[in-house]
């Protein structure tokens, strides 16, 4: 993709970002006290495909939260690409990109294939 693509690609999810983070509250609203607690006790982390894994050492209790938060992740991810005329992958990686900021000191995040806490 050259500078010129990428440039155009992400002017267009720049102004869905605001929906994207809407939309992911909506859709893991019932699941955001367990999200949150698998966060904050390192069962899950971030990704910077703007989906969830499980970071070095978790104990895979986790597993069928991130296995449900990553679908419902996927399917809004669609929608927003669909929307804007952008892959389900870019709007997963600027969601992800936005979100960052946001995130509490000590979350698991993995950039680049490297995990990390933030």
């Amino acid at each position: 993709m050259n500078a010129a693509t990428m440039n155009h690609t992400l002017r267009a999810c720049r102004g869905i970002v605001l929906f994207a983070a809407l939309l992911l509250s909506f859709t893991g609203s019932a699941l955001a006290i367990d999200l949150d607690s698998a966060l904050k006790k390192g069962l899950a982390g971030e990704v910077d495909n703007g989906y969830l894994a499980a970071p070095p050492g978790a104990s895979g209790e986790a597993a069928g939260l991130i296995s449900t938060v990553n679908n419902e992740r996927r399917s809004a991810y669609r929608q927003l690409a669909q929307k804007n005329g952008v892959t389900p992958e870019i709007a997963g990686k600027v969601t992800f990109e936005k979100r960052y900021p946001g995130f509490p000191p000590g979350t698991w995040v993995r950039i680049q294939g490297r995990w990390s806490q933030k």
